[in-house]
C-alpha cells in the first residue's frame, strides 16, 4: 500500500508539498478551508532558489512562461535619485536565473494544474490533529477526519495546527508594518521592471508582469488594525510628490483593487518544525516580513526538501528529523535578514539616519550588492527522481 499524506492548506506551500509528495510516490489529499479558490492577491517575486524548487517539482518551465524576468531596476529616493541599480543579467549569470515577477493567481493556478483535480478538497477546514496513534495521525475536519502516514501543516501564519502542537510558542506578532498593494487595471509603460523607493517611514515599489500590468506595493509603519475608508486615496496622500512612475501606477489602479494587510511574523523562531508525524511548512513554520521577497521561495524550498527527505530516508521519523535539521536554520537566517532589511528600509524615520543609510548604500560597490542578492538565492534543491517513499 502506498504511503499517504494529508496536506492542510491549499496555498502555494501546501500545493507545492503535495506535488513533491506525489512525484515521490505518495498518495496525497489537500484540504483547504476556503470554499472557493478565488486566486486573490497581487504579484509575487520568484528568486532563483524558488525557481529551482519549482524546477524540481516539474512546474518551473510553465511558471517561467507565465512570468516576466526582472532585468532592470534598483533602489531610489523619493525625488528619484538612484541609490543602487539592479544588474539582472549579472544576477542571472551568477545563479542561472534573474528574479521573475508573476501574479499570485497565475502561480497558484499552475500549481493546482499540476495536481489531479480530486486531490484538492475545498470547504474543508481542519480544526486540529489527533496524534493518539503515533504512526497514523488524524486530521480533524468539521465533517469527519482523515487518517494518514503523514500530515503537512501548511495552514499559514495563523496556523491552528501549529498552535495545537506547540502551545508554548507565542505565535505570530505584528511586525510594526502594514502593506497596501494592487495590480494595475491594464498594461502600463514603465521605465524599469522593478523599483523600490525608500523614504522616511515608508517604501514604495513596483514589479512588472508578463501581461504588461504591474503590481505596486506600499509598506508603512503603522499600528496593527489601521485601515482607511479609501485605501487608494490614503496611498496617494502618503506618497504625494514621489517620483514617476508612482503617480502613474496609482492612476492605473481601481480603488476596489487595493489589498491591505498587516505584516505578521514569527519573530520567535519555532523550536522544531515537526511534532510526531506532522511537518510544519511555509508560513506555519517561519512566517517572515516581506522585505526580501523570500516568503514564497522559502515555502517552495520546504516542499522540495520535505519530499526528498521522505523519499530518501528509511523511515518517516528519520525523514522529518532531516527536514527539520535542513530547513529550520536556513529559514531562520532568511527571516532575520528580511527583518534587518525592513529596518534599513521603511522603518527608518529620523532624517539623519535616512541620510546616512542612503550614503552608505550609494557608496556600496555593485559587486557587494550582488553578493547580498546571491546570499539567499543561490540554493540547490535535492533531486526528487528515482526515489521511493519511506513508510517504516
Amino acid at each position: 500500500m502506498r504511503a499517504s499524506a494529508v496536506v492542510v492548506g491549499g496555498g502555494i506551500g501546501g500545493l507545492a508539498a503535495a506535488i513533491g509528495l506525489l512525484r515521490t510516490g505518495w498518495e496525497v489529499t489537500v484540504v483547504e478551508r476556503a470554499p472557493v479558490l478565488a486566486d486573490v492577491g497581487a504579484g509575487i517575486s520568484l528568486h532563483a532558489n524558488g525557481l529551482r524548487a519549482l524546477d524540481a517539482l516539474g512546474v518551473g518551465t510553465a511558471v517561467r512562461a507565465a512570468a516576466r524576468p526582472v532585468r532592470t531596476g534598483g533602489t531610489r529616493t523619493p525625488d528619484g535619485r538612484w541609490l543602487t541599480r539592479l544588474d539582472g543579467a549579472a544576477l542571472a549569470r551568477a545563479v542561472g536565473d534573474p528574479i521573475h515577477g508573476i501574479t499570485r493567481a497565475d502561480l497558484h493556478r499552475l500549481l493546482r494544474e499540476a495536481l489531479p483535480a480530486d486531490r484538492l478538497r475545498v470547504a474543508s477546514p481542519a480544526t486540529g490533529v489527533d496524534l493518539t496513534d503515533p504512526a497514523r495521525p488524524r486530521v480533524l475536519l468539521a465533517d469527519g477526519a482523515l487518517e494518514a502516514d503523514l500530515v503537512v501543516a501548511a495552514d499559514g501564519v495563523n496556523s491552528r495546527l501549529r498552535a495545537q502542537l506547540l502551545p508554548g510558542h507565542p505565535g505570530p506578532v505584528h511586525s510594526g508594518s502594514t502593506v497596501l498593494r494592487a495590480l494595475t487595471d491594464g498594461p502600463l509603460a514603465l521605465p524599469t521592471d522593478f523599483s523600490l523607493t525608500w523614504g522616511r517611514g515608508a517604501e514604495f515599489g513596483h514589479l512588472a508582469l508578463a501581461d504588461g500590468r504591474a503590481e505596486w506595493f506600499a509598506v508603512l509603519g503603522a499600528p496593527a488594525g489601521t485601515r482607511h475608508a479609501d485605501a487608494l486615496a490614503a496611498v496617494r496622500t502618503r506618497f504625494a510628490g514621489w517620483h514617476d512612475p508612482i503617480p502613474a501606477l496609482l492612476d492605473a489602479t481601481r480603488p476596489d483593487a487595493v489589498l491591505h494587510h498587516d505584516i505578521r511574523e514569527l519573530a520567535t523562531p519555532l523550536p522544531t518544525f515537526t511534532a510526531g508525524r506532522v511537518a510544519l511548512l511555509g508560513d506555519a513554520a517561519h512566517a517572515m516580513t516581506t522585505n526580501l521577497g523570500q516568503g514564497a521561495c522559502q515555502a517552495l524550498e520546504d516542499a522540495v526538501v520535505l519530499a526528498a527527505a521522505l523519499a530518501g530516508e528509511p523511515s518517516v521519523e528519520a525523514a522529518l528529523a532531516r527536514y527539520d535539521a535542513e530547513r529550520r536554520p536556513r529559514s531562520a537566517g532568511v527571516a532575520r535578514a528580511a527583518r534587518q532589511a525592513g529596518r534599513m528600509g521603511h522603518r527608518l524615520t529620523h532624517p539623519l539616519a535616512v541620510g546616512l543609510r542612503n550614503t552608505a548604500v550609494r557608496l556600496t560597490p555593485p559587486a557587494v550588492m550582488l553578493r547580498g542578492l546571491l546570499r539567499h538565492a543561490d540554493w540547490t534543491p535535492p533531486a526528487l527522481t528515482g526515489t521511493t517513499p519511506a513508510v517504516g
